[in-house]
């Protein structure tokens, strides 16, 4: 595509294929895991974990380290969560001295322990406040300025208000999450009003919800035309979605990968998420939430017993009896409302530990 770690966001967005992004995960998507999806493919398109700002922040050098080692070689860009105007302004001033493509400003995580603090989502509530944040933000950005929102904080109709503001404040670049924050990740997603979007903002869209297999992306395209996606539990689970899109898109051959390759994915997931130094118990509850979303591509058989297995060897057994053969797989999720699905929401600050969509 031409596109590394120093194309700006206008070059990117000037390519004609669409821009595939890989969606903010709050403790997932950190420079280990970018590293990981680069070898399977990778996006387009990189948000980093965002960064909790408020009066004593300071940025976090972990998700700092994103930017500055950035081992994709692809742009990033640098979300900010939280309300306080002098404490986003003076974030906003210490991360344009960083590599990044843009600055984001999160609008949409659904935690309560979050959106309680009127940040993420919870600013829905509160367009004057957002208004005056986008104000701010915009003078102090020197370079592209860009949102990840949701529909409205209960009402879906609260779109129609915010795209006014996000024009008024010359907002770059949008990405819409076709829900409100408190259906989380329950229900269907509002691709007519994702479409809204593209069709009232003068800069360009990025649809975001469900998009787990290349004829979705292509649905969601159609329907929304927006220029690009934005994909979060979808990559977790097949981690070659991105090729897989852009080749269905380009009339390509779409690879599917055999068991015996998803099987070595989730050593490497291991590999990359558990640290070698804590026991294998506690490692495998940690994969049991990347478990969740990789097994609706599997079988239900696997989901149940993924959930009740408690050491390392057991996990590696089950996965070898489900995967340890040569025929292809789509990864196509299979289970519909799964309840495990909420083991790891993206765009979810939980206390202590948290995850992002």
């Amino acid at each position: 595509m031409g596109v590394d770690a120093a194309t700006p966001l206008d070059a990117l967005l000037a390519i004609p294929t669409p821009v595939l992004a890989l969606a903010p995960m709050q403790d997932v998507t950190d420079l280990p895991f970018w590293q990981l999806m680069t070898r399977y493919g990778g996006a387009d398109l990189y948000y980093t974990e965002y960064f909790r700002v408020y009066p004593t922040s300071r940025l976090d050098k972990p998700i700092l380290e994103s930017i500055t080692r950035n081992p994709t070689g692809r742009p990033v860009i640098a979300q900010m969560i939280g309300n306080d105007i002098p404490s986003l302004v003076r974030s906003a001033r210490e991360l344009q001295r960083h590599p990044i493509a843009a600055i984001d400003l999160n609008l949409g995580c659904p935690a309560p322990v979050v959106y309680r603090k009127c940040a993420g989502g919870g600013l829905l509530r509160d367009l004057p406040r957002i208004d005056s944040i986008l104000g701010a933000l915009r003078d102090a950005i020197e370079g592209k300025f860009t949102v990840k929102t949701r529909l409205g904080f209960d009402s879906e109709e609260t779109i129609e208000v915010l795209l006014p503001l996000f024009r008024k404040h010359g907002i770059d670049l949008v990405t819409v999450h076709g829900r409100t924050v408190l259906q989380m990740y329950r229900g269907g997603i509002r691709h007519d009003l994702i479409r809204l979007a593209t069709e009232s903002l003068g800069c360009p869209v990025l649809a975001n919800g469900n998009v787990s297999t290349p004829d979705d992306a292509e649905a969601v395209l159609k329907e929304t035309g927006a220029r690009g996606l934005m994909i979060g539990r979808g990559a977790v689970r097949n981690p070659w979605i991105f090729s897989q899109i852009h080749d269905h898109l380009a009339g390509r051959p779409v690879k599917l990968p055999t068991g015996s390759e998803i099987l070595a994915y989730i050593h490497d997931l291991y590999e990359t998420v558990c640290d070698p130094d804590i026991p294998g118990s506690k490692g495998v509850q940690k994969i049991k939430k990347y478990a969740n979303f990789i097994g609706e591509g599997i079988s239900p058989e696997f989901l149940h017993a993924v959930r009740r297995v408690g050491t390392k060897e057991d996990f590696f057994a089950l996965c070898r009896e489900h995967l340890d053969h040569r025929e292809a797989m789509t990864l196509n999720p299979k289970i519909i409302g799964n309840p495990g699905t909420q083991e790891m929401r993206p765009d979810i600050a939980q206390t202590g530990s948290s995850t992002d969509h």
